[in-house]
């Protein structure tokens, strides 16, 4: 005991400033918010529509490229193949929004705007407890959300925590398409939360099915069932990106 302590008392503080201070050194690879340039792109082209999986990259007419962050993997394929460099990634990690409208990149949108984020009468501005429901998720985003809960990042002291029952949460926080097979227990789960409730979908698979979009055996993500209070996109999104839209989504930043 004596060891833990004295090994406990050398490490110091261990929890990061932000979001008081900086938020931390994210690596290299990290994609952020997508970027287009508000140019034209070469006549006929279509390579980042045709190289995106998840269909996240359309064409508006006269609009030129839309790019649905609900959809997309940030797999940065659509930058890679675009030859007029209309695309890119740009690191910025604010990314959730609280509507579907705010996950819509558009030509000439600025590279470090945060979505869409209605925070004006949320009841959960001083604790929130949520109820994680892995509906069908391979465990990155389920993984990323519990990394929020060590030493490091320590959302409970914001008075966000996770909580084992529905009955002692205040919502909802949903992860993977929502397969047939999770369906009931989804619904039983949100049922179970007492109002009033809210519901975050974490990952691109939560708000729009993902990589698994229009297989028959999931359900498009928990928007198809449920109100949706908080997208927070992502394949999976950084723990950043998940903290950043609960603080904003409560008023605290």
């Amino acid at each position: 005991m004596l060891t833990v302590l004295k090994t406990r008392i050398l490490q110091k503080h261990r929890t990061m400033p932000y979001p008081k201070g900086k938020p931390p050194l994210l690596p290299g690879r990290f994609p952020g918010r997508p970027v287009i340039e508000d140019k034209p792109c070469r006549e006929g082209c279509r390579a980042c529509t045709a190289a995106c999986p998840t269909g996240a990259v359309t064409f508006q007419g006269g609009g030129g490229i839309v790019l649905d962050m609900g959809r997309c993997l940030f797999c940065r394929e659509c930058e890679r193949v675009c030859p007029e460099g209309v695309i890119s990634f740009r690191g910025d990690h604010r990314l959730a929004s609280s509507s579907m409208n705010g996950l819509i990149v558009r030509p000439g949108d600025p590279s470090e705007t945060p979505g869409e984020l209605i925070a004006a009468g949320f009841p959960f501005r001083r604790s929130l407890k949520l109820r994680q429901v892995s509906a069908g998720g391979c465990g990155a985003c389920e993984a990323d959300c519990n990394v929020l809960s060590t030493p490091a990042w320590d959302m409970g002291r914001f008075g966000i925590e996770f909580t084992a029952s529905p009955r002692h949460a205040d919502g909802i926080l949903v992860t993977g398409p929502v397969t047939r097979n999770m369906h009931d227990a989804l619904m039983k789960t949100w049922e179970a939360v007492p109002e009033p409730k809210i519901v975050i979908a974490v990952g691109s698979c939560a708000i729009s099915g993902g990589l698994y979009r229009g297989h028959e055996e999931q359900l498009e993500g928990v928007a198809s069932l449920l109100p949706v209070d908080l997208f927070v996109p992502g394949c999976p999104p950084h723990p950043l990106t998940i903290l950043d839209g609960l603080l904003r989504l409560q008023g605290r930043i």
